[in-house]
């Protein structure tokens, strides 16, 4: 009798001229799971349109890279990414070395040609481009583009790119992997612009052969690690891996973010094995969650400032002696101490130690100080006339609980305030009914007021943009802040605008620097970075 063993099919295959049959090998890496209060505002995966804080943790490391990026494992100093080295040409000019052999999500190049394409015209500052007389000016339509129709940029693209780069005067491709940012007037922070949110690279093939814009915007290709296999709005976005990834393999077969709107939900769906990782956890979870020894919080201090934001235009906010009482009526230690167990802390108004040099390491928020907020209102004349503030339902980790103290504080010196909540940020900054306070956070793209004053409150920020607040005198210093070269006068410039801005005719009071939690087995080895992103990448998994 003859014995038939593996080996002898397979010889015998061999000799009939068969195909040997191939052996596919199971795909053993993880799949991880991260439940978040929320994927995106806008419903898009475009930072264009989604500038936001829920929009960093996605988008950043796992799915857009620019040409420099943070060290996440650091102290978020900046990194070649997708350029290998810049240097300084003059003033007004960078030139980067870009890096070789990096594959798009759909198996193209990355050249120069993809890096001019992505800060160009039609995808960033619409037919107009980023010169000074189109600043302001956010769309354009198929009216006066014929055949453009489901193209068109919505208008926060060109707002936002003229926000963050608001004098860029081209990019010039001298060869196939170098390009030369070029801008119109001098600008110190040209390359910590070019690290922030919004200014990745894109394939320019894959944008022109989208069939429309919102379809690019929820399936984009680009470089990073993984790549869009799923989105569903409000609902999930699954990645895949990119195995051609520069950077190497990525180390997970699928991440999955989940949004799970209440922090309970989060927590259970973690401690039953449903999710890999809880996000945006309040402090007074996190002994409950590590009671249970295979389970651990992660978390500290980021570059984000949590504030509270005027509309001077509603009638009882007109008079800034009335938003001064609202800034003196805050006792920010006490809002630290009970809602985020001392685990944050008060700043010095919205700058940053990392600001180095320009920080002015004595200014402060405004003194908690009742009296004077009474008098304030006395001399406003302010007679208890109901004041609205929007609010979404704790977007922001302990905002609910955040604003029932606030209104406490405020009614305590005579503020009438009026809590209405709102289901997203359409709502919030709907002009149609009166606006008055509202929630925010302001993060430091980089290490220069620039990144974070300016950029969110400044002529092109986002505050004058949405016509809740403008000041003259601002404006022009914001300007000279971003042009000048002389470190002394800038120093100067910042102060006059944390005076203006905090304490004369006050656009936002600062409330206590943002911090945020991450909840996950000890058993998994990632981890967390001082910032909203989180990093998937194949250095931060498994090590």
């Amino acid at each position: 009798m003859t014995i038939l063993t593996r080996r002898g099919i397979l010889a015998a295959g061999a000799a009939l001229g068969l195909a040997r049959p191939s052996i596919v090998r199971a795909d053993d890496r993880p799949a991880v799971t991260v439940a978040v209060q929320k994927i995106s505002n806008t419903n898009t995966l475009e930072p264009l349109r989604e500038q936001s804080n829920v929009g960093e943790r996605v988008f950043h490391t796992s799915l857009w890279e620019g040409l420099i990026g943070r060290n996440y494992q650091g102290a978020l100093e900046s990194v070649p990414v997708l350029a290998t080295a810049w240097r300084r040409i003059d003033e007004r000019t960078v030139e980067f070395t870009l890096r070789q052999g990096v594959k798009f999500h759909d198996g193209e190049t990355m050249t120069a040609e993809d890096v001019a394409f992505s800060f160009g015209a039609e995808r960033m500052f619409g037919p107009e481009g980023a010169k000074p007389e189109a600043q302001g000016r956010t769309l354009f339509t198929a009216e006066t583009n014929p055949g453009r129709a489901g193209k068109d940029l919505p208008p926060e693209v060109p707002a936002v790119a003229r926000r963050m780069l608001p004098s860029l005067e081209k990019v010039e491709i001298v060869d196939k992997y170098t390009v030369r940012f070029v801008n119109r007037t001098p600008d110190v922070v040209l390359e910590g612009r070019l690290s922030r949110l919004g200014t990745e690279v894109i394939s320019r093939r894959a944008f022109e052969a989208a069939g429309s814009w919102l379809e690019w915007s929820r399936r984009p290709v680009t470089t990073g690690p993984y790549k869009v296999k799923e989105f569903r709005a409000d609902s999930m976005l699954i990645l895949e891996p990119h195995e051609a990834y520069w950077g190497g393999r990525p180390p997970l077969r699928e991440l999955r973010f989940v949004e799970v709107s209440e922090v309970s939900s989060r927590i259970n769906g973690l401690l039953s094995g449903q999710y890999t990782f809880a996000t945006d956890l309040p402090p007074d979870q996190i002994a409950g969650i590590e009671k249970n020894p295979a389970f651990e919080v992660r978390g500290s201090t980021i570059l984000n400032h949590r504030l509270t934001v005027f509309d001077k235009n509603h009638p009882q906010l007109a008079n800034p002696l009335v938003r001064r009482a609202f800034t003196h009526a805050i006792d920010r230690t006490a809002i630290v101490e009970a809602l985020w167990g001392g685990r944050t802390v008060v700043p010095k108004g919205l700058q940053w130690d990392f600001y180095g040099p320009m920080q002015h390491a004595d200014w402060t928020v405004p003194k908690f100080d009742p009296t004077e907020a009474r008098r304030l209102l006395k001399e406003a004349g302010y007679k208890g006339d109901p004041i609205p503030y929007r609010l979404l339902n704790n977007y922001y980790t302990n905002q609910v609980s955040t604003a029932q103290v606030l209104v406490k504080m405020w009614k305590a010196v005579g503020l009438n305030v009026q809590i209405e909540m709102k289901e997203n940020w359409q709502q919030i900054f709907d002009r149609n009914s009166p606006r008055a306070v509202r929630d925010w956070s302001n993060s430091a793209a980089f290490n220069d007021p620039v990144s974070s004053l300016v950029n969110q409150h400044g002529p092109n920020g986002q505050q004058q943009q949405v016509g809740e607040w403008t000041n003259e005198e601002m404006n022009r210093l914001s300007v000279e802040l971003e042009n000048s070269t002389d470190l002394a006068r800038r120093r100067v410039v910042f102060r006059r605008l944390l005076e203006i801005c905090e304490r004369e005719d006050p656009a936002y009071t600062v409330l206590h620097q943002n911090a945020t939690f991450t909840a996950k087995r000890r058993d998994t080895r990632w981890k967390d970075a001082p910032a909203f992103a989180m990093d998937f990448r194949a250095h931060n998994w498994g090590g």
